[in-house]
């Protein structure tokens, strides 16, 4: 799951180090166990940024198809 995320965001010139998004990860884990009602938010920004990278893989994989 880590690779996905930062193949990801790499795509949009972002990189984060395996130990800064392991820190991440961390903090929302007990951001949540702490305040359930952030679980909605969380998830959802996830299945956002998720979906928008499969999207943006899939059309860019697409696009070179085309173009071959």
């Amino acid at each position: 799951m880590v690779e996905v995320v930062e193949k990801g965001l790499k795509r949009f010139g972002v990189t984060v180090s395996k130990p800064a998004l392991g820190v991440i990860c961390i903090l929302f884990g007990i951001l949540v166990l702490l305040k359930t009602e952030l679980l909605q938010l969380i998830v959802g920004l996830f299945l956002i940024i998720e979906g928008v990278l499969v999207l943006t893989d899939y059309l860019e994989i697409r696009s070179q198809q085309s173009s071959s």
